[in-house]
């Protein structure tokens, strides 16, 4: 598949396959024109760059991961820089989900409220709950 195409189907810029590529991340079969192709390969390795980013992993950070995937030997000193990356994310994750199921919660309320037209009589409370959200969340 071309640039172009792989791009659409994954919705992302040209540009930055063009960067994964540069850092290592996507290796795409290049043609005799130069042209990019992007096989099963590399659509297996956007799907983990997408998801990896979506948890908030830096380019830097999904490098360090490949590496460790790709190379059979790795060192002890990169394992446990690894698993103390590993831990770290597993932090931020679960305080997004307690963020969220805060949220959750304040949500459900304000629609409570609002479904049964008391928004009006109660903005107080609601702006108090979600100002706590904001407060918990900084």
């Amino acid at each position: 598949m071309r640039i172009k195409d792989f791009a659409i189907k994954y919705q992302i810029q040209p540009d930055t396959l063009r960067y994964y590529e540069k850092e290592g991340l996507l290796n795409p079969i290049r043609r005799e024109n130069g042209y990019r192709d992007f096989d099963e390969e590399c659509e297996k390795q956007i799907q983990l760059i997408t998801v990896l980013k979506q948890l908030g992993f830096t380019i830097k950070e999904i490098q360090q991961l490949c590496l460790i995937r790709d190379n059979q030997t790795i060192s002890t000193e990169c394992k446990d820089t690894t698993v103390l990356l590993l831990d770290q994310k597993i932090m931020k994750i679960e305080e997004k989900i307690q963020f969220y199921q805060r949220a959750l919660k304040v949500v459900q309320t304000i629609k409570e409220l609002a479904s049964e037209v008391k928004y009006i009589e109660n903005i107080d409370d609601i702006e108090k709950l979600v100002l706590g959200l904001f407060q918990n969340d900084v």
